[in-house]
């Protein structure tokens, strides 16, 4: 347990501080979204090239999530959180002081690091500290903190970026990095198992190189600076290092991913069509910005504002997801939420000079509203019909699909933006806002598409998590 306080005293202080990491994590992740522009203006670079900045975080996320919960399990929960909130620290730092795109996109990297295994282990204190009947009023305090982040981050950005600098976005947390440090000595008790298998450092190895080679691939693949061969190579690559993980988790005994789950049907679909789903999604936070500061030429802070509602948007839609899926299930949201989706984001190539700013608020505060119901709804029928024990296997692959999913949508908007715009000069606001319209049509159509992939869904499906009154028997009824 914590160094000075009784178990009663780590129960009452101990979601308080994972809400701190949480914010942190969620903040930063979605600050930097409005101030892209401004960064790429600084170092001198087009406005498309700085879309590493996002995607790194979100990759180191992605890449070393699985490791996180071992290493909690190995070196103890206090430890490995105190190190991850000093990574996260140190790589803000970084960022702040860096003096060239590809030192930002490094230092992103060891935010990311940083904030995939502070997170994970937070979490996973949580459900050691408190017992199941407790863990829904502890898990309270962190919804709150991730949804906040989402909230105030794109505003904040952009404020701090137009009237201060945009360093100093990286620089605010510094203190808070300070503070979490020192709350966590105090409050993060110290869990560990006192044996742990190995870590699969082969299927470790082929998973991140593998990882990283196709997110490189996707990242030059728009700004053309190598050879479309050189491209296809390091792509080839890396499907080849996937394909050699796969092959190597099917006979490890303990493997990073244990891919074995995917022959649960509701898993395979909730990940692989979530997974397709985020592509088209995940590149908005990136384009949206350039839409609206470097086309439409608004500032920062108000580019940041224009994107606000849609996490009103998610967080007034969480009241009613439980009842909804209560009443249509799973498969019909799925099927018919994702075609909403696809619609949602091709209805913003209908913004551009002249736009009332009610219906851009409006188009907003819709997709934050349709986005809560398709995430909430992917990711609980997650858990479906795994069992406790694979729970926490089934957590963290879903995660890190999240993760790389998030990821490659900002490299697949950008991609798709570059094709368009080819020659456009960014002094043309006609042609870029043309380009982004475009783009914005193929995401939406994609996502469209990706609704294939709920089809094999079955009426009860995801019953038991969403309680379905078509599946579940009245006598239930009063069971929440």
């Amino acid at each position: 347990m914590s160094l000075s306080l009784t178990p009663a005293e780590v129960r009452r202080y101990l979601p308080w501080l994972v809400a701190v990491s949480l914010f942190m994590e969620t903040l930063d992740a979605t600050i930097v979204n409005t101030a892209s522009p401004l960064i790429a203006d600084d170092f001198g670079v087009a406005a498309l090239s700085v879309k590493g900045v996002l995607t790194s975080y979100t990759l180191a996320l992605a890449v070393f999530i699985p490791i996180s919960g071992w290493m909690a399990d190995r070196f103890g929960t206090r430890r490995v959180f105190e190190a991850a909130i000093l990574l996260f620290t140190t790589g803000s730092l970084l960022c702040g002081v860096a003096v060239s795109l590809p030192m930002l996109v490094v230092s992103r990297l060891l935010q990311g690091m940083g904030g995939a295994m502070m997170t994970p282990v937070g979490r996973l204190a949580l459900v050691r500290t408190f017992p199941r009947s407790e863990m829904l009023t502890a898990m309270n305090y962190v919804v709150i903190p991730a949804l906040v982040g989402p909230l105030v981050g794109p505003f904040l950005g952009g404020a701090i970026a137009h009237w201060l600098h945009w360093r100093i976005i990286f620089f605010i947390n510094l203190p808070l990095g300070l503070v979490g440090f020192w709350l966590s000595r105090r409050w993060m008790p110290d869990y560990r198992t006192a044996s742990s298998p190995p870590i699969d450092l082969t299927g470790m190895v082929l998973f991140s190189l593998g990882i990283l080679l196709l997110s490189y691939a996707l990242e030059v693949l728009g700004d053309h600076s190598l050879p479309l061969s050189s491209v296809v190579q390091l792509g080839a690559a890396g499907v080849v290092l996937l394909g050699a993980y796969v092959r190597h988790a099917r006979r490890a005994a303990h493997p990073l991913l244990s891919l074995g789950l995917f022959r649960i049907r509701t898993f395979r679909i909730s990940v692989t069509g979530g997974f397709v789903t985020r592509l088209g999604v995940g590149g908005m936070p990136f384009l949206l910005p350039l839409l609206y500061q470097v086309g439409l030429g608004y500032a920062p802070w108000q580019a940041g504002l224009l994107t606000m509602p849609q996490a009103l948007g998610a967080m007034a839609m969480k009241l009613i997801n439980r009842q909804l899926l209560a009443a249509f299930g799973h498969r019909t949201v799925l099927r018919t939420n994702t075609v909403a989706m696809g619609l949602l984001l091709a209805c913003f190539s209908f913004i551009g000079p002249g736009t009332p700013i009610p219906f851009i608020v409006l188009l907003s505060f819709t997709q934050g509203l349709i986005s809560s119901v398709q995430f909430t709804s992917m990711n609980s029928l997650v858990y479906a019909d795994v069992s406790d024990e694979e729970a926490s296997r089934a957590s963290s692959i879903a995660i890190t699909a999240q993760h790389l999913a998030l990821s490659f949508g900002v490299a697949l908007g950008s991609v798709t933006a570059a094709l368009f715009l080819r020659d456009v000069p960014q002094t043309d606001q006609t042609g870029f806002i043309a380009a982004l319209h475009y783009a914005f049509l193929t995401l939406g159509g994609m996502t469209i598409l990706s609704s294939i992939a709920f089809a094999a869904l079955r009426p009860g499906d995801g019953a038991i998590v969403s309680r379905h009154r078509s599946v579940v028997e009245v006598e239930n009824e009063g069971v929440q």
